[in-house]
């Protein structure tokens, strides 16, 4: 069921015309961007950062939840604190897929010029024995109906 939410979900979120340019990064844009200052968020669950850890720096902000729902407007307004719409953003997940409709949900209800979706996500970062390090204690997921 949460595989066809997202399924749904993702695929309405492509048919929009984008208005901001979605950039998909390897690890070294990752680095570099990261390094210049650009915000990563992490949108995976709770649960994923404590399974594997987080990229260091990384803000924690769940897109979807361990049973498959969003708060678009709770994560937006999560998402504006971290950069507002014409500063660049980095967003990583555990592969690259949600951040993919993630991105594109910032490019259409908030008009973000510069997100940056990290193609493989953090197993490929982890892959490649970049730095991790434990998901703190107070995390900023954003559950339905929050």
């Amino acid at each position: 069921m949460m595989r066809r939410l997202f399924v749904c979900l993702f695929a309405w979120l492509l048919a929009l015309s984008a208005r901001a340019d979605v950039v998909d990064i390897d690890n070294a844009g990752l680095a570099r961007l990261a390094a210049a200052g650009v915000p990563v968020i992490d949108i995976r669950t709770e649960g994923e950062w404590k399974e594997s850890g987080v990229i260091p720096g990384s803000r924690l902000l769940t897109f979807v939840d361990e049973r498959g729902r969003t708060d678009a407007p709770a994560w937006l307004a999560k998402v504006q604190a971290v950069a507002k719409p014409d500063q660049p953003v980095i967003l990583i997940c555990r592969s690259g897929n949600r951040t993919r409709a993630a991105s594109h949900l910032l490019s259409q209800q908030t008009g973000y010029q510069k997100v940056y979706n990290v193609k493989d996500g953090i197993r490929a970062w982890a892959g490649d024995g970049r730095p991790l390090v434990a998901a703190p204690t107070a995390l900023a997921s954003c559950p339905a109906g929050a």
